[in-house]
């Protein structure tokens, strides 16, 4: 992780308009832009620089049905997709990565964008079976469960890796993204199977079981 410290520096006051504009533009501050400008030009890679490497890594793995909204900063990404139900749902998946990348990744909230009670009340019936099954098969990672909360619509997850600052970039985004994917099916499969009038819980939990058998990277 890079240290930081403060230095004066005499700019021309068009230079820092012209640096605030862009950096508004960007949703970042005026010395994180500077120094971003600044690494660049003496080829370093700074955390920022590596987060959005790895969001650019994450979109190129995701499929059709995921739509990325405006990043909302340097540290964050947005994804949406759709989910095939009666209400129109749509899911939003933020993605905040931390910067040091020593043992905890980042932290993904996921929320239904919907107004319906009902909906609401699905939603958190899927988060209460979707957390059951990684307690269950990350037990000798968390014992005391995973680290998650699941409330009104809501699941919000630190994603960890014991090996994270040894992990590329695409390693990482590899990881995350297979995470989303396989949540973004199994709330499909789960929706399906309410209007199909059928509990398609075990079948979850079951492809839960697949899947961490073929991950180690994050968790």
């Amino acid at each position: 992780m890079m240290n930081k410290s403060v230095y004066s520096l005499v700019l021309a006051d068009e230079v820092v308009e012209a640096i605030d504009r862009m950096a508004y533009s960007m949703n970042t501050s005026r010395s994180n832009l500077i120094n971003q400008i600044l690494a660049e030009r003496v080829s370093l890679m700074t955390p920022e620089m590596r987060m959005r490497k790895i969001f650019s890594e994450i979109e190129q793995l995701m499929d059709q049905r995921f739509m990325f909204i405006d990043q909302p900063s340097d540290h964050m990404v947005a994804i949406k997709s759709p989910v095939r139900y009666k209400y129109r749902p749509t899911l939003r998946y933020s993605l905040e990565l931390s910067r040091d990348m020593q043992g905890k990744v980042g932290r993904l909230k996921v929320s239904f964008r919907t107004k319906s009670e009902q909906l609401t009340a699905a939603a958190d019936d899927f988060f209460r079976v979707w957390k059951r099954a990684e307690d269950k098969y990350l037990a000798k990672v968390f014992p005391e469960g995973v680290p998650a909360q699941a409330e009104n619509g809501r699941y919000t997850r630190d994603l960890y890796s014991p090996i994270a600052e040894r992990l590329s970039d695409e390693e990482i985004a590899g990881a995350v993204a297979g995470y989303i994917r396989l949540m973004d099916g199994c709330i499909q499969t789960y929706f399906d199977g309410l209007t199909e009038g059928r509990d398609r819980s075990a079948e979850i939990g079951a492809e839960y079981g697949a899947y961490v058998k073929t991950v180690t990277a994050v968790i």
